[in-house]
């Protein structure tokens, strides 16, 4: 019988440790009753977009307003804690009587902490053209901001830009991932 050498163990053990150190761990989700997106891809995203603008980290959590320099809490997509983003029917831009409830909590938010300012990003799913879908973008970001205004927030307050399809929070190409897309959402800066 052939001897087996350390070196043999060695490369067997590599082995065993590869195939079981390789399996990949369930994936965190976040958001309205766990919509499947990965809450490590959502941060990703939103480290992504940090520094863009004028728009700050550790300005709010999902207790309330926080200072300057603390950890961002993330409420759903890219949209700061505690607002919540507002979703769309496809080629739509007015707001869904379902969220409704949203935008007033938004809007009471903005109320409650006249020191904030918030950013209003219209998103789209990736059916049609670019130009198309930047358009429509800014429509629904301008359909949360007047929104807010009629409900008495100061329109100073509120910026708006439209992301069109460049930054979706879900890659996939089926109706679900596309209705993750269809979106507005509000991130606090200073």
């Amino acid at each position: 019988m052939e001897k087996r050498t350390p070196f043999y163990f060695l490369c067997i053990a590599s082995c065993v440790m590869l195939l079981f150190g390789g399996c990949a761990k369930k994936a965190t989700t976040t958001g309205e009753a766990g919509t499947g997106v990965p809450l490590e891809q959502i941060q990703g995203q939103e480290q992504a977009g940090a520094g863009e603008g004028n728009i700050q980290e550790g300005v709010v959590g999902s207790e309330g307003i926080r200072e300057p320099g603390s950890k961002t809490a993330i409420s759903e997509g890219r949209t700061s804690a505690p607002f919540l983003p507002v979703y769309f029917d496809f080629d739509r831009y007015t707001i869904r009587p379902d969220m409704i409830s949203r935008m007033e909590h938004n809007a009471k938010v903005m109320l409650d902490h006249p020191d904030i300012k918030v950013e209003i990003q219209g998103n789209c799913d990736e059916r049609g053209t670019n130009e198309y879908n930047l358009a429509l973008g800014e429509k629904r970001a301008k359909a949360a901001r007047d929104y807010m205004v009629n409900m008495g927030v100061d329109p100073g307050r509120i910026s708006i830009v439209s992301l069109g399809e460049e930054k979706p929070l879900d890659p996939g190409h089926n109706e679900e991932a596309w209705a993750k897309n269809r979106r507005d959402d509000f991130v606090i800066y200073r």
